[in-house]
């Protein structure tokens, strides 16, 4: 199942993307109820299925199994899709959808830097041998959904691209062994965490140059893990206006998923909804000769193989 957060005639809700359409789970499971002559229909489905598929999350197991009962409903009602209850369908055409960030306000995003193996190679010899992962967070504000723009602020010229697979938590857990760290996995996302360089070299800590309104991407979706299978071998390209910049599999992590979340959690507790963005390959703006840049009107998409694929055109600040 893909979990999306989409904005629903104003108002924020979770949805489950099905043969190119967006089931709207709380409408939907509040009808499958109403067929059933189940009462407290509308009362249960708040509760189950609330507000974004971040918080959804949090619902667990129930929650789970109540957007799979809410999806079959859906795809299985009359041609029109439209709710017994009212004039509202249960389903809308994926393109004709406001995506969202899957999850809108995480507790926790914490990212990853210079975690590839040949990145690592080009940002310079000290981290070639880190023995710890290089982490550093990035805050809501920042990101953007799928399709929405990316701004580019006017303090700087070197905004540039970093494609990364995203995962999202499911369970909260604390000081896990990595034998056990995907049992805290909820699913995959594409991330693209884009920076301004110029005020990444600021200081030694990165935060300033991540954490600019609207700058990164994060989307479309979460494939949850029994969908997705192994984050290892991925094939993970970034492009362009069409030109492949970068190109790598995720099996060249220096440091994998669930040492990730080993060593995360030997520090802080993850929860349902927590982001790691799992850092991005070679091939950024920054170390071409000569560098190159992100201008308004560049479109840049993230795609990683069984997860998604994120678009995202950048634009002025003023004109978002």
């Amino acid at each position: 199942m893909r979990l999306v957060t989409f904005r629903d005639q104003g108002v924020v809700a979770a949805g489950a993307v099905e043969d190119g359409r967006v089931v709207a789970l709380a409408r939907a499971y509040r009808a499958r109820l109403d067929h059933r002559g189940e009462g407290r229909a509308a009362e249960r489905a708040a509760a189950l299925l609330p507000g974004s598929a971040g918080v959804l999350l949090a619902g667990g197991p129930a929650s789970l199994e109540a957007a799979r009962a809410a999806v079959d409903h859906a795809m299985s009602a009359p041609s029109d899709g439209r709710a017994a209850a009212g004039a509202r369908p249960l389903t809308i055409a994926l393109e004709d959808t406001d995506l969202l960030p899957p999850v809108l306000q995480p507790s926790k995003i914490i990212c990853v830097g210079v975690n590839y193996r040949d990145h690592a190679a080009e940002a310079g010899d000290r981290f070639q041998t880190a023995p710890y992962p290089v982490l550093f967070a990035r805050f809501a504000a920042s990101l953007v959904g799928h399709r929405h723009p990316i701004v580019k602020p006017e303090v700087s010229d070197e905004l540039d691209w970093e494609g990364e697979l995203a995962v999202v938590i499911g369970h909260r857990g604390h000081r896990v062994a990595r034998a056990d760290a995907l049992d805290l996995v909820a699913g995959y996302s594409c991330f693209n965490d884009a920076t301004l360089r110029d005020f990444q070299r600021h200081s030694s800590q990165w935060t300033a140059g991540k954490n600019f309104p609207a700058t990164g991407g994060f989307g479309p979706w979460i494939v949850l893990r029994d969908e997705a299978g192994d984050p290892e071998g991925r094939e993970l390209t970034v492009t362009v206006n069409g030109d492949r910049v970068q190109h790598a599999s995720t099996s060249e992590m220096t440091f994998d998923v669930p040492r990730l979340i080993e060593y995360i959690t030997s520090f802080t507790p993850l929860g349902p909804g927590d982001v790691i963005a799992t850092g991005t390959p070679s091939g950024v703006g920054a170390f071409r000769t000569p560098p190159r840049y992100l201008v308004p009107g560049d479109v840049t998409v993230v795609e990683i193989s069984g997860v998604g694929r994120l678009e995202n055109e950048v634009v002025a600040e003023g004109a978002a």
